[in-house]
């Protein structure tokens, strides 16, 4: 019988086939380093060369998206699997279609949420200039800035979810920062709920009645967003334009949230303190991506620090997501039902 054919979609770091080499009698498995984006049509014809043979395919969570128009040009995909609890990039309906199965990954290390520690690293290394006092002392100079002093000053969070909440739990704790909070359905009382989730008294988050008021209150600024066609560009010219000049903003969440250029035009006029992205649009950052090639902190422009989407770039947790994805596999294989299944398909 021949071999099945199994594709691992933007493993950067090479670390997945190991986890698979247990199937290696049943499974060929080619692993791939760079991502191609189905939306720049040249890419997208790539992306369907490379893996029309195969019979399966593991998407790294949105890195690269499977609409119907990618998912009717492989004929011979018959398993779709992804790691993370859900993958709003996967046209789940067209995979139904075809009775392809789709199903995902649970795994979380227990404790703090690791984007939410991502986040916390972010704020911390941009409110005292740590990338670049280091880059500083290794060209020979020494001090040239002043840190942000945290201690009661605002976080205003923009989505106040599990993680979000969970970031301003470390705010609150950790540094006696005041938390404020909006998004397009939040009511005080569910913000109660989730500060009494992380064991904080009610009114811990304070929600305000408009998202201009969030960002002209905030200090520290941090999206905690689920990204939809509704939510696409909800921090644009408008918002940035009412926040203050010593306020920073950040994105852990997706980069489509924030309108790139109105972002772009803001942090090159010096208009707030600074910026600290982990995810951009689209990912990875293009070589000549302004963001890459500009002198952040010079002339006049705010400061940026950049991470390559790193919030969830955690060991225990990829490597968790592989050994579910392998089993998960070798249940496909073995013709059981695949744990966490996103369709109908994947229960079979």
């Amino acid at each position: 019988m021949a071999k099945v054919k199994f594709a691992i979609l933007d493993d950067y770091q090479g670390i997945a086939p190991p986890y698979f080499a247990h199937l290696a009698s049943r499974v060929d498995v080619v692993s791939f380093s760079e991502t191609l984006d189905p939306r720049v049509p040249a890419q997208h014809d790539e992306l369907i060369r490379r893996l029309e043979p195969f019979d399966g395919v593991l998407a790294m969570r949105e890195r690269t998206p499977f609409a119907a128009q990618t998912i009717a040009a492989l004929p011979n995909l018959k398993l779709l699997l992804t790691t993370g609890t859900r993958n709003l990039s996967l046209d789940l309906q067209a995979c139904a279609d075809r009775n392809i199965p789709v199903a995902g990954t649970a795994g979380r290390p227990p404790g703090v949420n690791s984007t939410v520690q991502h986040t916390w690293a972010l704020i911390l290394a941009l409110a005292r200039h740590v990338a670049r006092d280091d880059a500083a002392i290794k060209q020979g100079a020494w001090q040239g800035s002043l840190g942000m002093n945290l201690s009661n000053k605002t976080l205003a969070l923009l989505g106040l979810g599990k993680l979000g909440s969970q970031v301003g739990k470390i705010a609150v704790q950790a540094f006696g920062m005041n938390v404020i909070a909006w998004s397009a359905n939040l009511t005080q009382a569910k913000a109660d709920e989730q500060a009494a989730a992380q064991g904080l008294p009610a009114g811990t988050f304070d929600v305000l009645a408009s998202k201009s008021d969030l960002f002209s209150r905030a200090d520290v600024l941090s999206v905690h967003y689920v990204l939809s066609e509704r939510s696409r560009g909800i921090v644009g010219k408008a918002e940035l334009a009412t926040m203050r000049p010593t306020a920073m903003i950040l994105n852990t969440s997706r980069g489509p949230l924030i309108d790139q250029s109105a972002l772009l035009d803001a942090l090159n006029a010096g208009q707030i303190r600074g910026a600290a992205l982990d995810v951009f649009d689209p990912e990875p950052l293009p070589a000549n991506s302004p963001w890459r090639t500009t002198r952040w902190g010079e002339d006049g422009r705010s400061e940026v620090l950049l991470s390559p989407h790193m919030g969830y770039g955690e060991e225990d947790l990829m490597h968790g997501w592989y050994r579910e994805v392998a089993e998960n596999l070798e249940r496909w294989l073995d013709g059981k039902p695949l744990r966490l299944p996103m369709n109908e398909s994947g229960k079979l």
